[in-house]
């Protein structure tokens, strides 16, 4: 087929698509507009078509029967000629005004329930422009909300770290003396030791707390820096246990498998959290009982966990454990804790791609259920190298 035949026929074939979408076009035209044409001249007002047609049809049969038997011959009233009167003059133009009223009542019918559904629409849209409207004005007032607590909360982390930072001086100049005083408490009597020992180890849990309070201040800013790399996960876990559980005699069982691959994380902000468990299974459970270090890959994961022997966590403090301000157990009874190291694990665990869980009971003791705190961190891989 050469090019012209080719353009003719491309010409032709727009030319049937045209025509095609113009007939569509003009047959919902007149599909949509019958109604109202049929009824804007009273000729065709179906209320005078109800009565002229079939008188029209009645006269026409009549005139008709009468014409056919007058050409035939002598017009007699005989039962043939007032049987096709009847059912021709008679039954066959009351039946069609029945029909013509029938399709009246229809169209009446059609035209009321357009009506109704044009009033429905026209409330549609002004309902929705209303709460279009209301909900423009409530979006807006969301937004101006919202950057009253983004203030609000900017101002909160500058207060925060302001008091953090203004507080870390006199604390420190504060645990200094102590610690100097503490040097030479031999020459005091015992009361006064174990009052100078008290306040040493208030003093440090105080700075402790500031400092924790500074960090999840930091890292809930985004100002806490992360520097991951590949961390071996025995020799981390084995300093942290030196620091935190053997200097108060804990003892620690090993559960470690063989080839363990490195870990992708941040090795001092890692080994933070390790030591936050740690000393959470140090605190929450009796020191006769051992502390389960543990060390396994799960897929592409490496499972660092710890568990203790101590009083377990319930299950409807388990969901809330890691939000701030958290405590497995309250009341006076309670360990001292401040209900932000959990909350500041999971934040800084998750900034490292890995998460934190717990699971409790673990064993099979109702006196001591225990719990176990897990991490998963992610597994170092060459891409990320």
């Amino acid at each position: 087929m050469s090019a012209s035949q080719k353009d003719v026929k491309e010409c032709l074939n727009c030319v049937l698509v045209r025509c095609h979408s113009g007939q569509r076009g003009y047959n919902l035209f007149m599909k949509a507009n019958l109604l109202s044409w049929l009824n804007k001249g009273r000729f065709l007002d179906l209320n005078v078509l109800q009565w002229a047609v079939p008188l029209f049809l009645s006269v026409t049969a009549l005139l008709f029967e009468f014409v056919e038997h007058s050409l035939e011959g002598e017009l007699r009233f005989d039962l043939a000629f007032m049987s096709e009167t009847i059912i021709f003059g008679l039954m066959g133009p009351v039946i069609v005004g029945f029909i013509i009223a029938w399709m009246r009542e229809l169209v009446n019918a059609e035209r009321q329930a357009m009506a109704e559904v044009h009033v429905l629409n026209r409330e549609l849209e002004n309902k929705v422009a209303e709460r279009t409207t209301a909900l423009e004005e409530r979006n807006a007032e969301l937004a101006h909300a919202n950057q009253e607590l983004q203030h609000l909360d900017e101002m909160k982390s500058e207060f925060v770290s302001l008091v953090s930072h203004e507080l870390r001086a006199p604390l420190t100049t504060l645990n200094g003396g102590l610690e100097l005083a503490l040097q030479h408490a031999d020459t005091l009597p015992d009361s006064a030791r174990r009052t100078l020992e008290t306040m040493v180890g208030e003093s440090n849990r105080l700075t402790q707390l500031v400092q924790r309070i500074l960090d999840v201040s930091r890292l809930e800013a985004g100002k806490l820096e992360i520097n991951p790399g590949p961390v071996a996960v025995r020799p981390l876990m084995e300093q942290a246990a030196d620091v935190t559980l053997i200097p108060k005699g804990r003892h620690v069982e090993w559960e470690f498998t063989d080839n363990l691959p490195p870990v992708w994380a941040d090795e001092v902000h890692l080994e933070e959290i390790i030591r936050n468990l740690m000393r959470n299974a140090e605190k929450y459970s009796p020191p006769e009982t051992d502390i389960v270090l543990c060390a396994c890959q799960q897929d592409g994961y490496v499972r660092i966990s710890v568990k203790d022997h101590g009083l377990g966590i319930l299950p409807e403090y388990q969901e809330n454990i890691f939000e701030r301000f958290g405590r497995a157990q309250r009341g006076e009874s309670a360990p001292p804790g401040w209900g932000l190291g959990l909350y500041f694990a999971r934040k800084l665990i998750e900034a490292q791609r890995g998460s934190i869980h717990v699971i409790s009971p673990i064993w099979q003791d109702a006196q001591a259920p225990g719990a176990e705190f897990y991490l998963l961190v992610p597994v170092a891989t060459f891409s990320e190298e």
